[in-house]
C-alpha cells in the first residue's frame, strides 16, 4: 500500500503552504515529517486525510484517490486533542470506532486489548476529562489505531508522556509497522524521529529542502564532528583549515569540521602529540543537520 503525494501543492489565497511535494511512501514503512512551526506539515496531513482540497497535484494510496468512501483505512492522532471530555472511555471509543464501521463487540474486544497493553485498563469506565493529560493521549491514540488502518498519520503522538508511557507508545508504534501499516510520523523530538523512521522530509515554508533515509543524508552532509581525547592543550587546532566549531571537553575537544575531508589533517597534527585516548569522525546529529537546513531550532 505505497502513499505518493505528486507534484502537491496547496494554496490559500496568494500564500503557499505546501509547494510541488513529491514524496513516495512504500508500505510498512515509517516516514517522517519534519519541519518548524508554518513548514506545511499539518497541510499535508490534511491534505491526505481529505480534510482540505488538493490546490495542484495528486495523493494516492495504493493507486487509488483517497477520500471519505475509503476513509475507514486511515487512523489518525492530530496533535490538538479531540476527545469528548465528558464520554466515559469505553463511551468515546464505542463512537468513534462504530464511525469506522465496527461491531460493538469487535470495538470492545480490541479496546479491552489496547487499555492492557497500555496498562489503563482501570480507566474503562472513567470519565475523559478525568484523565491525566498523558492517559488522554493513550485513549487518543487507541481511537487512531483501533480499527487497524492501513496508513497511520501520527502527528506528535509523544506529547505529554513520560519516558514509560513514550517506551509503551514507541512499541506499539513499531508492531504496527511490523504488521505492515503504513505510518506518517511528525515530531519535534529528533531522538524519536531517528530511532523510528525509516526515512524523512525536512520541510521550510511548504517546500522539501532535504530527503531520503537518515543514514543517506547523514552519509552525504559534508559537515562531520572530531571527538579527540588526550590529556593535551588542542587549542592549536582552532585555526586549521575546515575547522568551523571547537568546544572544550573533559580531557579533550569537540570540533566541527566544514568537510570530512579535513579530518585527515586533524589526526596528523593530533598524533604528533602523543598517545591519544579516541579519536572519532561522527556524523552530525539530525538535529544539526535540521537547525543547518532550515536555519532554526524545532519549536
Amino acid at each position: 500500500m505505497t502513499l505518493i503525494l505528486q507534484n502537491v501543492s496547496k494554496m490559500f489565497g496568494t500564500h503557499t503552504a505546501v509547494d510541488n511535494l513529491n514524496i513516495t511512501i512504500p508500505k510498512g514503512s515509517m516516514f517522517g515529517f519534519l519541519g518548524a512551526n508554518g513548514a506545511g506539515k499539518t497541510t499535508i496531513f490534511r491534505m491526505i486525510l481529505g480534510l482540505l482540497p488538493i490546490s495542484k497535484g495528486s495523493i494516492t494510496f495504493n493507486g487509488t484517490s483517497l477520500d471519505y468512501k475509503n476513509s475507514d483505512c486511515i487512523g489518525y492522532l492530530p496533535e490538538e486533542r479531540g476527545l469528548h471530555p465528558t464520554l466515559t472511555v469505553k463511551e468515546e471509543i464505542l463512537y468513534l470506532a462504530k464511525l469506522k464501521n465496527m461491531s460493538k463487540k469487535n470495538i470492545e474486544n480490541e479496546l479491552d486489548y489496547w487499555l492492557e497493553r497500555f496498562k489503563i485498563k482501570k480507566n474503562k469506565d472513567l470519565k475523559i476529562d478525568s484523565l491525566s493529560k498523558g492517559n488522554q493521549q493513550k485513549i487518543q491514540l487507541i481511537a487512531s489505531i483501533i480499527h487497524n488502518p492501513q496508513l497511520l498519520i501520527l502527528d506528535e503522538p509523544f506529547s505529554g508522556l513520560d519516558p514509560v508511557n513514550v517506551s509503551l507508545l514507541k512499541n506499539a508504534i513499531l508492531e504496527l509497522k511490523s504488521k505492515g501499516v503504513t505510518i506518517i510520523f511528525s515530531s519535534h523530538r529528533m531522538e524519536h524521529v531517528e530511532e523510528l523512521c525509516d526515512q524523512i522530509c525536512i520541510m521550510k515554508d511548504g517546500k522539501n529542502v532535504k530527503s531520503g533515509t537518515i543514514f543517506d543524508i547523514k552519509k552525504n552532509f559534508t559537515r562531520k564532528n572530531v571527538i579527540i581525547k588526550g590529556k593535551y592543550d588542542f587549542n592549536f587546532l582552532k585555526n586549521y583549515e575546515g575547522v568551523i566549531g571547537f568546544k572544550k571537553l573533559a580531557n579533550g575537544v569537540s570540533i566541527t569540521l566544514s568537510d570530512e575531508k579535513f579530518a585527515e589533517n586533524i589526526f596528523e597534527k593530533s598524533i604528533k602529540l602523543g598517545y591519544l585516548k579516541k579519536f572519532e569522525v561522527k556524523e552530525p546529529s539530525l538535529n544539526e543537520i535540521f537547525i543547518e537546513l532550515v536555519g532554526e531550532k524545532v519549536e
